[in-house]
Protein backbone atom coordinates (compact mmCIF):
# COMPACT_ATOMS: atom_id res chain seq x y z
CA UNK A 1 0.00 0.00 0.00
CA UNK A 2 1.42 3.50 -0.90
CA UNK A 3 1.72 6.21 1.98
CA UNK A 4 -0.62 9.34 1.55
CA UNK A 5 1.58 12.36 2.37
CA UNK A 6 0.12 15.81 2.23
CA UNK A 7 1.36 18.56 0.00
CA UNK A 8 0.65 22.44 0.09
CA UNK A 9 0.30 23.63 -3.70
CA UNK A 10 0.46 27.35 -4.98
CA UNK A 11 -1.32 27.48 -7.61
CA UNK A 12 -2.32 30.04 -10.43
CA UNK A 13 -6.18 31.52 -9.71
CA UNK A 14 -6.84 30.57 -13.17
CA UNK A 15 -6.05 26.88 -12.37
CA UNK A 16 -7.84 27.25 -9.09
CA UNK A 17 -10.76 28.32 -10.52
CA UNK A 18 -10.73 25.59 -13.25
CA UNK A 19 -10.20 22.99 -10.47
CA UNK A 20 -13.66 24.46 -8.38
CA UNK A 21 -15.50 24.30 -11.53
CA UNK A 22 -14.36 20.77 -12.42
CA UNK A 23 -15.24 19.30 -8.71
CA UNK A 24 -18.57 20.78 -8.62
CA UNK A 25 -18.94 19.52 -12.03
CA UNK A 26 -18.45 16.17 -11.48
CA UNK A 27 -18.60 15.75 -7.92
CA UNK A 28 -15.54 15.11 -6.87
CA UNK A 29 -13.41 17.01 -4.32
CA UNK A 30 -10.32 18.88 -5.65
CA UNK A 31 -8.04 16.82 -4.18
CA UNK A 32 -9.50 13.57 -5.96
CA UNK A 33 -8.85 15.19 -9.22
CA UNK A 34 -5.68 15.76 -8.77
CA UNK A 35 -4.93 12.64 -7.22
CA UNK A 36 -6.51 11.38 -10.62
CA UNK A 37 -4.42 14.05 -12.93
CA UNK A 38 -1.40 13.40 -11.24
CA UNK A 39 -1.85 9.31 -11.42
CA UNK A 40 -2.83 9.66 -14.99
CA UNK A 41 -0.52 11.69 -15.84
CA UNK A 42 2.82 9.92 -14.17
CA UNK A 43 0.92 6.29 -14.62
CA UNK A 44 0.78 5.48 -10.87
CA UNK A 45 -2.46 3.76 -10.34
CA UNK A 46 -3.85 4.32 -6.77
CA UNK A 47 -3.78 0.87 -5.35
CA UNK A 48 -7.45 -0.10 -3.74
CA UNK A 49 -6.23 0.54 -0.17
CA UNK A 50 -4.54 3.90 -0.73
CA UNK A 51 -7.77 4.39 -2.65
CA UNK A 52 -9.63 3.68 0.66
CA UNK A 53 -7.63 5.73 2.98
CA UNK A 54 -7.73 8.79 0.50
CA UNK A 55 -11.49 8.79 0.88
CA UNK A 56 -11.28 8.18 4.37
CA UNK A 57 -9.31 11.24 4.96
CA UNK A 58 -11.02 13.32 2.64
CA UNK A 59 -14.07 12.15 4.66
CA UNK A 60 -12.22 13.61 7.96
CA UNK A 61 -11.03 16.79 6.56
CA UNK A 62 -14.25 17.80 5.22
CA UNK A 63 -16.17 16.95 8.44
CA UNK A 64 -13.78 19.23 10.61
CA UNK A 65 -14.06 21.96 7.90
CA UNK A 66 -18.00 21.67 8.18
CA UNK A 67 -17.49 22.18 11.81
CA UNK A 68 -15.12 25.28 11.57
CA UNK A 69 -17.18 26.89 8.93
CA UNK A 70 -20.45 26.32 11.35
CA UNK A 71 -18.65 27.55 14.58
CA UNK A 72 -17.77 30.66 12.01
CA UNK A 73 -21.60 31.38 10.99
CA UNK A 74 -21.21 30.31 7.47
CA UNK A 75 -23.61 27.68 7.17
CA UNK A 76 -23.02 27.56 3.07
CA UNK A 77 -19.93 26.24 2.93
CA UNK A 78 -20.82 24.04 6.67
CA UNK A 79 -23.33 22.53 4.29
CA UNK A 80 -21.06 22.02 1.77
CA UNK A 81 -17.95 20.10 3.28
CA UNK A 82 -20.25 18.44 5.09
CA UNK A 83 -21.90 16.72 2.38
CA UNK A 84 -18.38 16.73 1.12
CA UNK A 85 -17.60 14.04 4.06
CA UNK A 86 -20.74 11.97 3.74
CA UNK A 87 -19.79 11.39 -0.61
CA UNK A 88 -15.92 10.57 0.69
CA UNK A 89 -17.23 8.09 3.03
CA UNK A 90 -19.15 6.93 0.41
CA UNK A 91 -16.55 6.12 -2.09
CA UNK A 92 -14.53 4.74 0.64
CA UNK A 93 -16.71 1.75 1.18
CA UNK A 94 -16.80 1.43 -3.10
CA UNK A 95 -13.33 1.97 -3.11
CA UNK A 96 -13.21 -0.94 -0.68
CA UNK A 97 -14.27 -3.25 -3.67
CA UNK A 98 -12.32 -1.56 -5.85
CA UNK A 99 -14.84 0.45 -7.51
CA UNK A 100 -14.67 4.33 -8.45
CA UNK A 101 -18.15 6.90 -8.03
CA UNK A 102 -18.48 9.39 -10.23
CA UNK A 103 -21.75 10.68 -10.12
CA UNK A 104 -24.14 11.72 -7.55
CA UNK A 105 -26.77 9.23 -8.63
CA UNK A 106 -23.52 5.81 -8.49
CA UNK A 107 -23.89 7.71 -4.80
CA UNK A 108 -27.37 7.52 -4.23
CA UNK A 109 -27.14 4.28 -5.62
CA UNK A 110 -23.81 2.85 -3.54
CA UNK A 111 -25.73 4.22 -0.08
CA UNK A 112 -29.06 1.91 -1.03
CA UNK A 113 -26.81 -1.31 -1.61
CA UNK A 114 -25.17 -0.45 1.98
CA UNK A 115 -28.46 0.05 3.47
CA UNK A 116 -29.87 -3.13 1.72
CA UNK A 117 -26.46 -4.98 2.55
CA UNK A 118 -26.35 -4.22 6.40
CA UNK A 119 -30.22 -4.23 6.84
CA UNK A 120 -29.61 -0.42 8.27
CA UNK A 121 -32.22 2.22 7.14
CA UNK A 122 -31.29 4.50 9.02
CA UNK A 123 -27.74 4.42 6.61
CA UNK A 124 -30.67 5.16 4.33
CA UNK A 125 -32.31 8.03 6.50
CA UNK A 126 -28.89 9.83 7.57
CA UNK A 127 -27.60 9.65 3.79
CA UNK A 128 -31.04 12.48 3.02
CA UNK A 129 -29.62 14.96 5.88
CA UNK A 130 -26.47 15.23 3.61
CA UNK A 131 -27.85 15.91 0.15
CA UNK A 132 -30.23 17.79 2.03
CA UNK A 133 -26.99 20.35 2.85
CA UNK A 134 -25.81 20.21 -0.62
CA UNK A 135 -28.91 21.47 -1.88
CA UNK A 136 -28.75 23.97 1.30
CA UNK A 137 -25.34 24.99 -0.40
CA UNK A 138 -26.99 26.27 -3.46
CA UNK A 139 -30.49 27.57 -2.38
CA UNK A 140 -28.71 28.79 1.37
CA UNK A 141 -32.60 28.48 3.15
CA UNK A 142 -31.96 25.81 6.04
CA UNK A 143 -32.20 27.61 9.06
CA UNK A 144 -28.96 27.77 11.20
CA UNK A 145 -30.73 24.79 13.42
CA UNK A 146 -32.07 22.50 10.24
CA UNK A 147 -28.27 22.86 9.24
CA UNK A 148 -26.30 21.95 12.58
CA UNK A 149 -28.70 18.62 12.87
CA UNK A 150 -28.37 17.39 9.65
CA UNK A 151 -24.16 17.97 10.61
CA UNK A 152 -25.13 15.55 13.51
CA UNK A 153 -26.24 13.15 11.21
CA UNK A 154 -24.10 13.10 8.43
CA UNK A 155 -21.48 12.58 12.21
CA UNK A 156 -23.63 9.82 12.81
CA UNK A 157 -23.64 8.58 9.18
CA UNK A 158 -19.83 8.93 8.46
CA UNK A 159 -18.92 6.92 12.16
CA UNK A 160 -21.33 4.09 10.51
CA UNK A 161 -20.09 3.45 7.43
CA UNK A 162 -16.15 3.66 8.43
CA UNK A 163 -17.50 0.89 11.12
CA UNK A 164 -18.75 -0.97 7.83
CA UNK A 165 -15.43 -0.51 6.35
CA UNK A 166 -13.49 -1.84 9.68
CA UNK A 167 -15.55 -5.07 9.34
CA UNK A 168 -14.68 -5.69 6.41
CA UNK A 169 -11.09 -4.43 6.23
CA UNK A 170 -8.52 -7.53 5.47
CA UNK A 171 -5.78 -8.00 8.17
Amino acid sequence: MDTLVSLELLLPRKIVERLREEAERTGASEEELLVNVLSERFGEKLDPDTEVEMHLRLSEKELMEAEEFLREGDLVQASEKAWGAAAQIVKAAAAREGRELRSHGELHREVVKIAAETGDEEVRMLWQSAGMLHQNFYENWLPREMVEGNIKDVKRFVEKLRKILEKTTTP
